[in-house]
């Protein structure tokens, strides 16, 4: 498109609102932005009397071409705006470079035996959601705490109450066991009540109500439950003291900070959930001077809040937003009920804002010393590979099974100073019999960069290449591994592996043509670096071949038992206890539980098992 062209398209934009996109003379999109009227907002990018900053003049000099996207009012412009800076990513908008959903836990009230569960999807089903709980360990800290004080049952069976036996939740008494009949649905429902009270921050509720009962049991003379009752309570009061943030208010927020330091940024998110500060989330970019404090804070919450977390009631922030009016709107609309965005002056949720902006402050220093440690290890790695400029981006492989059986490998990827989990990929092992690292390696490499006839992997189509590739072993996994980069095509991948001897702590690295390996100093940056990804590369592997492992381990016998689906399997089992208790039941018994008289016979001969009589 001319300059002309161009320009005889702004003279012709609509005055209604939308989204605009501009684009770059190779046709990339470099821009989105919302507007109330599309003609004034586009226009003013290009008239000479405006005042632009860095950034913005760069990003005009740029413009080849505009697109826009009327929609029918301005908060439905600002929806757009933020699916398409999600899924386009343009290099002059502020992007969030995490795009991970958030684990919340769902408890489905309206379930005669409601259960907890971690889920990353809010929906409106009725059920009540918690969180979002990031990072994870704070999910499973709150997990521990409920099952260690809330005898809420967490198995996944159908509770009616005609289970024979309990299990071992209820002998170690975190479970009352109502699928034996042993608990009301009444007095399940307390505990329920007891739950939400903790989840919601309501603190003199709940210690009020456990007091009162277990001062109720006394008088019974039932001391154990007193008893019970006070552990519970003594627990629950040591948890609150340990996170309480806030006692004045038990107003779900999500409080946002920002710190600068040179040309970095960081932006912090504080979680508080009923006065209790249950996360927190970080978000860095090391070149944002010429970005304002709005337009971070704008991007974040749009981006944030886009994904399908649910907003809390207030969420506050360091600066005021001139569209503040319409992002309330927004959220309210995600959330149900009334959103409030505020940016306090004073008071004690000035001093949240503050506490969020001294977190913000710290992690921004913890951000750029990281940043100059891998550049360090990118020299040195350069000078140790001899490669013309230091790596961006390095793939790690590794390999896991458990003698021989389920043998999986990992790829990980380093790329400009963090671990870009989103190019993480998983193998499963297809051609190799045995313990056999070796071959594993080979074929995992392979897979990755190409097959023998020079045909591209489908399941790594589209990867960057690294410009390093760390093996995690000795010579002869690197060896392997070249093997695999020969039959792909591309030998000339710079390679190492790294590993230590037996018995010492120094790392080793080991080259291609090279017989000795290099020992590292352990507090070389490099070291580190390497050892980063390669534990990580150790870590992805190890958790996929546990999971394969346990789901083989725990596929039930009865999975292959014709007339057996997955309803009845866990009716089964509920009713008698194990596959043990299963086989040792009577053909009556088994008929009563709704099984024809074929399928028993199936049963049988699956268990290799005679009924027993017991009449």
């Amino acid at each position: 498109m001319t300059h002309d062209d161009l320009h005889a398209k702004l003279a012709r934009l609509p005055e209604q609102p939308g989204v605009y996109l501009f684009k770059n003379a190779q046709g990339a999109i470099i821009y989105i932005g919302k507007a109330a009227v599309l003609a004034d907002r586009v226009r003013s990018y290009f008239q000479r009397s405006a005042d632009h900053n860095p950034k913005t003049a760069l990003l005009v000099s740029q413009i080849a071409d505009v697109e826009t996207m009327v929609t029918r009012s301005e908060l439905e412009a600002l929806i757009l705006e933020s699916n398409l800076v999600k899924r386009h990513k343009p290099r002059f908008n502020i992007v969030l470079r995490d795009d991970k959903q958030y684990p919340y836990l769902r408890l489905p009230i309206k379930d005669d035996f409601p259960r907890l569960s971690i889920v990353r999807r809010i929906q409106r089903d009725g059920a009540l959601y918690y969180g979002p709980y990031t990072p994870t360990n704070a999910l499973r800290e709150t997990l521990k705490v409920i099952k260690h004080v809330f005898p809420l049952a967490t198995c996944s069976i159908e509770i009616d109450g005609k289970a024979e036996r309990a299990c071992l939740e209820f002998e170690i008494k975190r479970c009352m066991a109502p699928c034996t009949g042993n608990q009301t649905k009444e007095e399940y429902h307390q505990i329920v009540r007891q739950v939400r009270q903790f989840l919601e921050g309501r603190d003199r509720e709940l210690l009020d109500e456990l007091r009162e009962k277990m001062h109720q049991a006394a008088e019974r003379e039932e001391f154990e439950e007193a008893a019970r009752l006070r552990d519970r309570l003594f627990k629950v009061e040591r948890m609150l003291e340990k996170q309480r943030v806030t006692q004045i208010s038990a107003v779900d927020q999500d409080v946002i900070g920002l710190a600068r330091q040179g040309d970095a940024v960081d932006l912090q998110i504080l979680f508080v959930r009923g006065g209790l500060l249950i996360g927190r989330k970080d978000f860095f970019w090391p070149q944002s001077a010429d970005a304002t404090d709005e337009e971070l804070v704008r991007s974040a919450i749009e981006q944030f809040y886009n994904r399908d977390g649910q907003p809390p009631k207030e969420v506050l922030i360091p600066t005021v937003l001139e569209d503040a009016r319409l992002i309330e709107q927004w959220l309210s609309d995600k959330r149900g009920e009334p959103v409030r965005v505020l940016a306090p002056e004073r008071g004690v949720k000035h001093q949240l804002v503050l506490l969020a902006e001294e977190n913000a402050t710290a992690a921004v220093a913890n951000h750029l010393h990281e940043e100059e440690l891998d550049q360090q290890a990118g020299i040195e790695l350069q000078r140790l590979l001899r490669l013309d400029r230091p790596p961006r981006r390095i793939e790690g492989f590794d390999i896991s099974n458990t003698m021989g059986n389920l043998s999986v490998a990992s790829m990980v990827v380093w790329e400009d100073g963090q671990m870009k989990k989103a190019d993480y990929r998983r193998f499963k092992i297809k051609t190799v019999v045995g313990a056999n690292d070796f071959a594993s390696i080979k074929e995992a490499v392979v897979r990755r960069y190409g097959t023998p006839d020079g045909e591209p992997s489908t399941m790594t189509e589209g990867l960057s290449r690294p410009d390093v590739i760390l093996i995690d072993g000795g010579l002869g996994q690197l060896s392997a591994a070249l093997e695999g980069l020969k039959e792909a095509g591309l030998s000339h991948l710079p390679i190492l592996g790294l590993a230590k001897a037996r018995g010492a702590k120094e790392e080793r690295v080991f080259l291609a043509g090279r017989k000795n390996p290099i020992v590292l100093s352990p507090t070389a940056p490099a070291t580190h670096l390497l050892q980063q990804i390669r534990d990580e590369a150790h870590r992805f592997a190890l958790t996929y071949h546990r999971r394969l492992r346990r789901k083989a381990l725990t596929t039930s016998e009865l999975d292959i038992v014709p007339g057996i689906g997955k309803t009845r399997r866990q009716r089964l089992l509920a009713r008698f206890g194990s596959v043990v208790g299963l086989a040792e039941a009577d053909d009556a018994s088994l008929e009563e539980a709704g099984l024809d008289r074929h399928t028993i016979a199936q049963l049988r001969r699956r268990l290799d098992t005679r009924p027993t009589d017991r009449a």
